[in-house]
């Protein structure tokens, strides 16, 4: 059974009374740049600024959302409107690493460790693709719109399946991600709104302006 009393209720008390003068600024990593792709899949790293609303038949959630993605990290926080941290997940170098009312969990399994310490089954293995409107080959899609992007999906594999709606889709980073996803199973259904979603690559990958500029002004004079 999922039990958002964990965050909303006592707890959510004393991490409002504990992190109440601490900020959630979050900033991208030094060594990523923003970059525009054609295509979602070309983009290793990214990170995202939305909400999302937690809906299950004994409570209530709506957070801010913030997820840092790259082939080796995920990070995510939830935060209140006021920018107070409500939780943190980290998962780096095969170990997850979860940050609530003050204290701090470890598992090698991120999914597992947040049900297990917040009653919360959310899929967050999956979430970096559905986020991105990606499918995993497990996932059976249900239909496709005009522009074959996915309407609708379910995981057969996982019991019970998580049902997964493509609400609204727009123009991020110079591709096309989801605007707006709604995930239901039994009891529980989630809304994940995108506001901002940005393409990332590693600093060292990508031609300086300066570099770029120096090679348009040696191809000009040499015509």
């Amino acid at each position: 059974m999922n039990n958002l009393s964990y965050i909303t209720k006592t707890p959510l008390l004393w991490v409002l009374l504990s992190l109440s003068l601490l900020s959630a600024c979050t900033t991208t990593p030094t060594n990523l740049v923003p970059i525009q792709v054609d295509k979602v899949s070309q983009a290793n790293a990214w990170e995202m600024r939305g909400k999302l609303a937690v809906k299950t038949l004994e409570d209530n959630l709506s957070t801010n959302l913030y997820w840092l993605h790259t082939q080796t990290k995920n990070e995510l926080k939830l935060t209140t409107m006021l920018g107070t941290t409500l939780l943190s997940l980290t998962t780096e170098h095969g170990m997850a690493r979860l940050e609530v009312d003050g204290k701090t969990y470890e598992h090698h399994d991120a999914q597992q460790l947040l049900t297990d310490v917040t009653g919360w089954s959310i899929p967050i293995n999956s979430l970096p693709l559905w986020i991105t409107g990606q499918v995993s080959p497990d996932d059976e899609v249900s239909s496709f719109d005009e522009k074959n992007r996915p309407v609708s999906l379910f995981t057969p594999l996982e019991t019970p399946p998580w049902h997964v709606e493509f609400l609204k889709w727009q123009q991020q980073s110079g591709t096309q991600i989801p605007r707006l996803l709604q995930l239901k199973r039994v009891g529980l259904r989630l809304k994940i709104q995108v506001n901002e979603w940005q393409a990332l690559a590693n600093s060292d990958l990508v031609p300086s302006m300066n570099q770029i500029n120096k090679n348009v002004e040696i191809d000009a004079s040499t015509r």
